[in-house]
């Protein structure tokens, strides 16, 4: 399948979207989720992809241990821009840089927002965080507090030291366990929850530990 731009009109009159794209067709694939409106009157088709099973859409043919690489396969059937359909979600598959360039910088407004889902409306406060606030003023404002004064250098600098020695400890705790097996996961959660607490709160403690827990079951089980 040749892309040109006329492809973005039929993504944008097609409703409620899930957008799924990869940088390349051989790394892990990095999903972004957006949810869409159109004023369009006109109907377009939607763009190719694979034939779906009733309920179910496409998810037999992805999931498996290496669903990139079912992806890789099926963008090579359907080209880099590809209907799938997960569940009752219709999803759009890019999986070329100049695709992704036009979603990320060209069509950006139309993908500035989240899907409605019932579970971070009830936690975020009726979308009331930046994760999952859709594209209004109060998501904008959040965003430039956020550059501000959590992501600018020098704020960033000024964790440097704790963060080198949650991985420091990392490190050694691995090194410790020589050639024995070890659960990474659960060690990655918890230089995740080091980093985070330090930053937050200035130290590590139980009380944190507990929260962060509680917050990290709590994604787990949403989605």
């Amino acid at each position: 399948m040749k892309y040109n731009s006329t492809n973005w009109l039929n993504i944008k009159s097609y409703p409620q979207c899930l957008l799924l794209y990869t940088w390349n067709l051989d790394s892990p694939f990095l999903p972004l989720l957006s949810k869409f409106k159109t004023n369009h009157r006109t109907p377009n088709l939607p763009p190719p992809g694979p034939w779906k099973l009733p309920v179910l859409g496409n998810l037999h043919q992805i999931v498996g241990s290496l669903p990139h690489l079912e992806l890789r396969d099926l963008a090579k059937k359907y080209g880099p821009l590809m209907l799938l359909q997960l569940g009752q979600v219709h999803t759009i598959v890019v999986s070329s840089q100049q695709v992704a360039k036009e979603e990320v910088r060209t069509h950006d407004v139309f993908f500035a927002s989240r899907l409605h889902v019932q579970t971070p409306q009830i936690l975020s406060y009726n979308y009331g965080d930046i994760i999952f606030s859709p594209n209004r003023e109060s998501w904008k404002q959040l965003g430039r507090i956020s550059v501000s004064e959590l992501l600018s250098t020098k704020r960033v600098q000024s964790f440097r030291s704790k963060r080198e020695e949650e991985v420091n400890n990392l490190i050694n705790w691995i090194s410790s366990k020589g050639g024995s097996a070890i659960n990474f996961i659960e060690k990655v959660y918890s230089l995740m929850y080091g980093i985070t607490s330090r930053a937050a709160f200035g130290r590590r403690n139980l009380e944190n530990k507990k929260r962060f827990s509680f917050m990290e079951e709590t994604i787990r089980v949403s989605f």
